[in-house]
């Protein structure tokens, strides 16, 4: 839930020292003063040791995960901040105000929202919103390389944005002088000349926008979220002298509650980082985010033919042409559909790419087949990773018994013996379960991955397979009960993405 405060109390903070200048964040930058803040960030949950390995590849920092599942922490300097942006495995980000691990909550619901909204005025709030600055800058940059086509970014952004960028510099300077002068506020007595100085500075600027989100777990708490982001939030304007909007807000301040552990950040990221492959989407189209942690866990290799033999929109193929692209991805399905929209995304990509002037092409075929009789030699693909049907949005539990032992089987065929791998996705637990029992000479499983998948408790496969010859096993004796049941009567049960 977001802030609503309904009016700007009349006492503002002292504002003190020399404003901060629409570049003063990049000087810092270019000089060498660096600031040096924490990033938080959401991650597919299960995925955080996957999240955790990639900030330490690509930024060279050791990150921490968080109690709470799907967020880690991790330190960062401002000259590294556009790093950040191009993480893979990472949802949103973050920058940390302050953090408590055992935060000694009151029994009483009115002492602790009353806590809650002095919690506000004694936060060391600077430094972030230096980086929330920054931030903006390097976005604004990066919207000008796209040509200015902003709203396609933020679908709420009101007609005035270019006049909000125009007094955003001015209006942070209050901000953040505001933050830097709070020490000094405290100790002056004199709150009649704190209030003056507030009224009497840039008289007219426009106010920034905010609201506060509050994400709480555990079952101690004597209140709401509702309850916290609305005295909270109420507090911090009261402080800022801040505009609450709940829908087109310039910053949107987090509370994070997860038992004694509460987090409060300011937010960098204004949609999910993991909408970034996917233009035509489909029923069941899987974040960009968990398909980059299915792809490291089987660990690409330069060479690698990996099939998604149940594509659906492509995203997971695309998302390994992009950031493992020395494989060859083979994607399939067998709804003219899905294998349309996969054929669109992958232009999508390679139309982007020209358009930047880098090598658009992409190392996918797209094909439409029957999965349970794959144009594919035997024993040549090194890789097989997709997303099953659940059996709810797409096919049904019932005809997942009859699909799951003859995909599994016909994957087995196409997969090199001894040295392929397979990462499958599926919440259909116990059918899987059993199929893998009756491949048991085929395949032998190697890990399980437990992650939420739009509120669904799945798990992610990583089997290895076995060196046994194809053809030359029990299981080889089963029978499927033909193409009719486990295709099932509709081509769209097996759309996946």
């Amino acid at each position: 839930m977001s802030s609503q405060g309904d009016e700007a109390a009349e006492q503002g903070p002292e504002t003190v020292g020399s404003a901060l200048s629409s570049s003063s964040a990049e000087t810092d930058a270019t000089s060498g003063d660096f600031i040096t803040v924490t990033i938080g960030a959401t991650v597919p949950t299960g995925f955080e040791h996957t999240a955790a390995e990639e900030i330490k590849e690509k930024i060279g920092v050791d990150a921490r995960i968080s109690k709470d599942r799907g967020r880690i922490y991790f330190p960062i300097t401002t000259d590294k901040l556009f790093q950040v942006h191009l993480l893979r495995s990472v949802d949103n980000l973050f920058v940390v105000v302050e953090e408590y691990d055992h935060y000694q909550f009151k029994e009483s619901k009115e002492e602790t929202l009353m806590e809650l909204q002095q919690l506000a005025a004694k936060l060391p709030w600077t430094n972030a919103l230096e980086v929330w600055k920054l931030n903006g800058t390097l976005k604004k940059k990066k919207g000008h390389r796209k040509g200015g086509n902003g709203a396609k970014v933020k679908p709420n952004s009101e007609a005035g944005d270019a006049a909000i960028a125009d007094t955003e510099d001015q209006d942070l300077s209050q901000a953040v002088s505001a933050a830097e002068g709070q020490k000094k506020a405290e100790e002056t007595p004199d709150t009649e000349t704190c209030t003056q100085d507030a009224e009497e500075t840039s008289p007219g600027a426009k106010l920034i926008k905010f609201r506060v989100t509050c994400n709480r777990a555990g079952d101690k708490h004597s209140f709401s979220s509702n309850d916290a982001a609305r005295d909270f939030g109420g507090a911090v304007q009261e402080f800022f002298q801040w505009k609450a909007d709940m829908t087109k807000f310039d910053i949107e301040v987090l509370l994070n509650i997860h038992n004694e552990e509460v987090v409060i950040g300011i937010a960098l990221t204004e949609e999910s980082l993991h909408r970034r492959n996917i233009s035509h989407f489909g029923p069941t189209t899987l974040r960009s985010t968990l398909c980059y942690g299915m792809l490291r866990l089987c660990k690409p290799q330069a060479s690698d033919i990996i099939l998604d033999p149940m594509c659906g929109t492509g995203a997971i193929p695309l998302e390994g042409a992009i950031e493992f692209n020395s494989s060859f991805y083979i994607a399939g399905d067998n709804n003219d559909m899905a294998v349309n929209r996969t054929v669109n995304n992958v232009c999508h990509i390679q139309k982007r790419r020209a358009d930047k002037g880098s090598v658009s092409g992409l190392p996918i075929d797209t094909v439409q087949w029957d999965l349970c009789n794959l144009p594919i030699r035997t024993s040549s693909i090194d890789i097989i990773i997709t997303d099953m049907p659940f059996g709810k949005r797409m096919g049904s539990r019932k005809k997942n018994w009859d699909l799951y032992p003859s995909c599994l089987r016909e994957m087995a065929r196409v997969c090199r013996p001894g040295s392929g791998k397979a990462v499958l996705l599926t919440q259909d637990k116990k059918c899987f379960s059993k199929a893998i029992s009756r491949m048991g000479g085929l395949w032998r499983k190697q890990h399980t991955v437990w992650v939420n998948v739009g509120g669904l408790h799945a798990g992610v496969y990583l089997l290895k397979r076995t060196g046994a010859v194809f053809g030359q096993t029990p299981e080889d004796v089963y029978e499927s009960r033909g193409p009719a049941n486990t295709q099932g009567d509709d081509k769209d049960d097996k759309e996946l993405s």
